[in-house]
């Protein structure tokens, strides 16, 4: 591996608010242009020092001094930063001439980092991708990292809120007869998201924001025609949706949205002449810029041993089905 490049530079004319608009709130701006380009940045007033691969550095410097003669006439938000950094070459820093950085989340019950190099490069796929896909057995952390990695973006005002949409009653979304408002027909199905942000928050605070609509619940088929900005979208249960209800949502993201799906591939509902969603994507998106793809197989499990094992038998039954259904 190539040594780091090293570049410094000063941004000029100087100036305290010119700089806390460049550097967003809590410097989120720059951390947003770390996370894509793969590069430190380093300052000391108006003195940048950055760090990483060479074509990294250069795109950040190209982005930085961008930035800079805009923030002297307008206040940047994500989204500048966002079409700044699309109309450069930006290398994706996973794919960079550098090791991924290390993505550690905060929350309120404390600091979260992957466990494995499959959640490492998870967490680090969310962080610098619009829309990330995490596929594998149940217990591997898929919903609980996005979940945790939402929470982080909530609570930093990098999002506005969090809409968590998952597909209801299997496939077939019948919520009709079921009985109390949609919230209540929902509930049930979105339980594992709600476990995950009582922890991560604490109960009070998650029912008084969904009281406020921060955090808003969504069955699949409501989807459809919303466009959905500012906001963090997480589909759980991705496999038994249909193809043409994973291209309604993920044509639903907009500016300054992350969306991430989970799901696991066999534990699908569907009837059996429906192709997943789930499936249809990951042949069709493969080579999607800014569209990443997190694949959890049974060593990624971080429940009980146990579930692990029970995965592997599950996975070796189905070896042996497969293999026999093949043999005249």
């Amino acid at each position: 591996m190539a040594p780091p490049t090293v570049s410094e530079f000063a941004l000029d004319p100087p100036g305290v608010e010119r700089l806390a608009n460049l550097a967003g709130p809590f410097d989120a701006h720059l951390r947003m242009i770390e996370l894509r380009t793969g590069v430190e940045i380093a300052n000391r007033g108006n003195i940048f020092r950055l760090t990483g691969a060479k074509a990294g550095v250069r795109t950040a410097e190209k982005v930085l001094r961008q930035l800079w003669r805009e923030a002297e006439e307008e206040t940047l938000d994500e989204h500048a930063i966002h079409l700044a950094l699309s109309g450069t070459d930006a290398p994706r820093a996973a794919e960079a001439d550098v090791e991924p950085q290390e993505v550690v989340i905060r929350v309120k019950r404390g600091t979260i980092r992957g466990r494995g190099a499959n959640q490492q490069k998870y967490l680090h796929a969310i962080a610098t991708n619009d829309i990330n896909f995490g596929i594998g057995p149940a217990g591997t952390g898929k919903t609980f990292l996005a979940v945790a990695s939402a929470v982080e973006a909530l609570n930093e005002s990098r999002v506005q809120r969090l809409v968590l949409v998952r597909p209801a009653v299997e496939a077939g979304e019948k919520l009709g007869f079921l009985p109390g408002d949609l919230s209540q027909k929902v509930d049930p199905y979105l339980r594992p998201l709600y476990d995950a942000l009582y922890e991560m928050l604490g109960v009070e605070k998650v029912l008084k924001l969904l009281e406020r609509n921060v955090i808003e619940i969504a069955p699949l088929a409501y989807m459809r025609g919303r466009t959905l900005n500012d906001a963090y979208v997480i589909l759980d249960e991705a496999q038994n949706t249909t193809i043409e209800q994973m291209k309604m949502f993920l044509t639903r993201i907009g500016y300054g949205s992350t969306a991430v799906v989970t799901g696991d591939l066999t534990q699908n509902d569907l009837p059996k002449h429906v192709k997943s969603g789930l499936k249809d994507a990951v042949d069709v998106l493969r080579e999607v810029e800014e569209v990443s793809f997190t694949f959890f197989e049974s060593h990624d499990v971080v429940r009980h041993p146990l579930v692990a094992r029970i995965v592997n038998a599950y996975e070796a039954r189905d070896a042996r089905e497969a293999s026999n259904a093949g043999t005249p």
